[in-house]
């Protein structure tokens, strides 16, 4: 059930970036992200006080302050990380942040004592590649300096949101979001008053992508915070790493972009890792 609900995460992620990034393309990257996260807030108090009306389940500190660290993660990561393609081609920076974003959580799941053995590491091993080349496009992409630099901190930034959320009980429900996207909303705001950014033209702004992305923002946390409660976070943020496969995938259907042939290869080995973790028990 881990495996499943960690797959269904990595859908959601890479849905919710598609869309962040076709109105990234129109409007600041910074502005739209600002209106996804108020979108994932609304989303997640209307879920909150659902689970509270129904089931009695409500915030506690703890929890809510694991939330909270993700989500200051997150925001940083994603500025960052659109800085990042902003400087540089995406077929180098994407692949560097995903595989960042994997090995971050794995590594620390295991400092903190989880032993996922022989078949786990095995399928981590596999999906790390898978990462890299799903997301890369033109191998003879030439990147300025520094902009490596930003693609490892953003995968650091997103590795680490995977680390705090998956410290979350599994007790509260989705409350931990609600303090997550009150967090980032905060540093986003922040972020927007003091680096000017593009703006949109008039009757331009991309609302209905962006809260499309925090929509998938919002699914794919929640996802993830049941997958983490459920197996181990060693195991089960690799699998969720691997969002830009489902990007990809939109990008071939709805914008009809062409795949290369190690992306398809990219593909094939995800889903072998996935197999694999999923043997080992995530």
């Amino acid at each position: 059930m881990a495996v499943l609900l960690a797959v269904a995460s990595a859908l959601a992620y890479g849905t919710g970036d598609f869309f962040g990034g076709l109105a990234s393309k129109r409007t600041s990257a910074v502005a739209v992200t600002l209106l996804a996260h108020g979108t994932g807030l609304v989303l997640s108090l209307a879920l909150g006080f659902g689970t509270l009306a129904f089931a009695g389940i409500g915030p506690t500190w703890t929890d809510s302050a694991w939330g909270a660290l993700g989500g200051a993660c997150a925001a940083g990561a994603i500025v960052v990380f659109y800085e990042a393609l902003a400087g540089g081609a995406m077929s180098v920076v994407a692949p560097i942040t995903g595989v960042v974003s994997a090995v971050v959580p794995f590594l620390v799941a295991i400092a903190l004592g989880e032993r996922p053995g022989a078949l786990g590491i095995a399928g981590a091993v596999v999906a790390l590649p898978a990462i890299a080349l799903i997301g890369r496009e033109d191998p003879e992409a030439r990147m300025p300096p520094g902009i490596i630099g930003k693609a490892v901190l953003a995968g650091l930034g997103f590795g680490l949101t995977f680390v705090f959320l998956g410290h979350v009980s599994g007790d509260t429900g989705l409350w931990p979001l609600v303090a997550s996207r009150m967090c980032s909303l905060l540093l986003l705001g922040v972020v927007m008053v003091a680096v000017p950014a593009r703006r949109a033209r008039p009757g331009t702004m991309p609302y209905r992508l962006a809260l499309a992305a925090g929509a998938g923002d919002v699914a794919a946390n929640g996802l993830f915070l049941l997958a983490a409660s459920r197996g181990l976070l060693s195991l089960v943020s690799v699998i969720a790493a691997m969002y830009p496969a489902s990007t990809v995938g939109l990008a071939r259907v709805v914008l009809q972009e062409r795949l290369r042939g190690w992306q398809l290869g990219g593909l094939a080995m995800a889903a072998v890792a996935a197999i694999v973790i999923g043997l080992a028990g995530a």
